[in-house]
């Protein structure tokens, strides 16, 4: 026993042992004993079993300087931070006092194969690993509490371990406590619990692209049944309607306009025009003035003429587009003056009215207006629910609303 006096190099306590046949016990704690990896190998006792090295100077290299037929070691209090894998070779070794060091994780045993007790107390152990009693299969007693435990999803692997191991661990559960995140200190391991989903970060990913499937599966399914873009493309309109309208408010055209809109359509669509369009416009609060071929264009004067001065007076030329509206040549002309108005006052004075579904391949190809038309400009479309109507006119009042 030469606890608590000065000896400084591990190395030379070896050597100092290495003719003592008889020894099998040594304490050499409370020393300044220290080893950095001297080239010389240590020769310590061949009979020597017990080893006290407790409270020193010891660090990582201690482990290439250790008694080959060691069973019992204590290298507690030291600054040991990891036990290096292959240099130690203790096929001995049943019992190892690891407490109060700098360990970062539990040591494997593939240095100590007969290793039956283990204490790693008041080490740095936050999250221990999962495969320790599976390296090490022999042990019996594993003390590993008063560690600053993070409770977190790898801490719940090892938790489960214990469980399965029968109690190996000593000192279970008081000596095992959360010591992060803050919100969990002090609360012991065997009391913290986190879901499957919490931790399991495939299935956490899967279950959130389900969910984000589903969600937009409903979500496309109720704008479909409700109609909503439909809704929002209608109030887009309307929309910017009113700001081009606040933008842009032609001043200088209020004295020489008489119309609100000129209105282009087919003879076969008469029947709607005279008997929604019109009414609805033409009556209630704000009255349009509608300018119609069959009562507005002046006898004697040429269909083309009357077109051009109808378009000229008016506010905004609409047109009510159908397949019969692409067969008339009547309509033809008035959506070219229209668009020839369009370019040569750069106004936007264009409304387009879709009264029925045009298929591309209807649309002769002389009619390459109508189709750049359609393809860059936003019509309104004329919703067959009656429930929808009451928006469409209130569009179209306010694409057309002008103080003549």
């Amino acid at each position: 026993i030469l606890q608590w006096n000065k000896f400084e190099s591990l190395l030379k306590v070896s050597f100092m042992t290495s003719r003592m046949k008889s020894l099998k016990y040594l304490d050499m704690s409370n020393n300044l004993l220290r080893h950095d990896g001297a080239d010389a190998q240590c020769q310590w006792a061949a009979s020597l079993t017990e080893l006290d090295l407790s409270s020193n100077q010891l660090a990582d290299f201690v482990f290439e300087c250790l008694p080959v037929n060691i069973k019992k070691l204590d290298l507690q209090n030291n600054q040991i931070s990891s036990v290096p894998k292959g240099l130690a070779d203790l096929k001995s070794l049943e019992e190892l006092n690891l407490a109060l060091n700098r360990l970062a994780d539990l040591p494997g045993c593939s240095g100590f194969t007969s290793l039956q007790f283990l204490n790693i107390e008041m080490n740095s152990i936050l999250t221990p690993s999962t495969d320790f009693f599976q390296s090490c299969p022999r042990v019996k007693e594993l003390q590993a509490g008063h560690n600053p435990f993070k409770c977190s999803c790898e801490l719940q692997d090892f938790i489960r371990v214990e469980r399965q191991s029968g109690g190996k661990l000593f000192g279970w559960p008081s000596a095992y406590v959360c010591e992060y995140p803050e919100g969990l200190r002090g609360t012991e391991l065997k009391d913290f619990h986190l879901s499957e989903l919490a931790c399991n970060t495939a299935l956490l990913l899967v279950t959130a692209l389900l969910l984000t499937l589903v969600l937009v599966a409903v979500v496309s399914f109720l704008c479909i049944y409700l109609d909503v873009p439909w809704y929002v493309r209608m109030t887009w309109q309307w929309t910017q309607t009113k700001r081009r309208a606040w933008h842009n408010h032609p001043k200088e055209q209020e004295t020489v306009l008489q119309f609100h809109a000129f209105i282009s359509y087919s003879e076969h669509d008469a029947l709607w025009v005279k008997n929604e369009l019109i009414p609805n416009l033409e009556k209630g609060e704000g009255c349009i003035q509608l300018c119609q071929h069959e009562r507005n264009f002046v006898p004697g004067k040429s269909i083309v003429e009357n077109i051009i001065n109808c378009i000229e007076k008016s506010y905004k030329s609409i047109f009510v587009l159908s397949p019969n509206f692409v067969q008339s040549e009547w309509c033809h002309y008035e959506l070219y003056f229209a668009h020839h108005k369009l370019f040569s006052e750069n106004s936007n004075s264009l409304i387009l009215i879709l009264l029925e579904p045009i298929p591309p391949y209807v649309i002769p190809a002389r009619y390459h207006k109508l189709k750049a038309l359609m393809a860059k400009r936003t019509y309104l479309e004329w919703p067959k629910e009656r429930s929808k109507h009451g928006l469409f006119w209130a569009n179209l009042r306010a694409a057309i609303n002008i103080n003549l």
